[in-house]
């Protein structure tokens, strides 16, 4: 038996097994209103496509001071994600490439 072969595989199987993958991270995210306005619609995208997607909000709104978590864990195990925000006021703020994996929190002001 080759003791060094054995050693190397036990070694790749451990480095494997106990790194952290990006697939088995947290993506939750409390995005938070702390401006005067209302987002009206709200977008989240990996940053790895060139669409927005549906608006997360749907029918809701979230006013002035509110907040909500958001899953943005879309099965493709990015987490780099472009934020937008659409503004009662038509105003819409973006915000590119946030690391979904890192942040817990996320304050539009």
């Amino acid at each position: 038996m080759d003791f060094k072969a054995l050693a190397s595989a036990l070694a790749a199987v451990s480095v494997i097994g106990f790194a952290p993958s990006a697939f088995a991270q947290d993506r939750k995210v409390t995005i938070v209103n702390s401006t005067d306005f209302v987002i009206v619609e709200f977008y989240g995208s990996n940053a790895g496509t060139d669409s927005w997607e549906e608006d997360i909000l749907g029918s809701d709104v979230l006013g002035s001071g509110e907040k909500v978590e958001i899953n943005f864990d879309d099965g493709t195990g990015h987490c780099k994600f472009d934020f937008k925000a659409v503004f009662n006021d038509g105003d819409e703020v973006i915000e590119s490439g946030v690391n979904v994996c890192e942040v817990g929190t996320f304050t539009f002001q």
